[in-house]
């Protein structure tokens, strides 16, 4: 049986902690499904089919990585493409309460499914897509938080 993880965010955009807990988490499972979630009620920043597309040339050297879209539950998602294994970055404690919580309503949910936690390295905690699309927003250089390679004005 194959080691399918998802790991599911919005990803607006993909940020080098992203990347970091991507990479470090290939050796662990066969299969890493970058699922960038749809929500019907919020606008991202960044247009859904840009996301997908830097998400690919990251990876684009690793075939078990598959990027693609899905909405409604993650657990639903992850019933659909035969995944036993929910992945997660976690920066900080915060983090943790809110993704612990998360997970045991997926795990009440779908017994079979695992939510697997990474820690991001020290110095990638001080990251997220949020702050990153503030500095792009004010005209900033977000570059050195992103993913090498990727044009944010693409």
């Amino acid at each position: 049986m194959n080691k399918i993880a998802v790991f599911p965010g919005s990803f607006d955009p993909i940020t080098k902690g992203h990347e970091s807990i991507i990479k470090r988490a290939i050796p662990i499972f066969d299969k890493i499904i970058v699922a960038v979630g749809v929500n019907s009620e919020k606008a991202g920043y960044f247009a859904i089919e840009k996301r997908l597309k830097w998400i690919n040339q990251v990876f684009k050297a690793e075939s078990r990585i598959e990027v693609t879209t899905y909405s409604g539950l993650t657990v639903d998602f992850c019933k659909k493409v035969n995944a036993r294994f929910i992945l997660r970055g976690l920066r900080t404690s915060a983090d943790f309460e809110f993704e612990r919580a998360i997970a045991q309503t997926n795990k009440s949910m779908l017994p079979d499914v695992e939510t697997v936690f990474m820690l991001t390295t020290p110095e990638l905690t001080p990251i997220n897509s949020t702050i990153v699309r503030d500095i792009i927003k004010n005209g900033g250089d977000a570059s050195r938080f992103i993913p090498q390679g990727i044009n944010l004005t693409e």
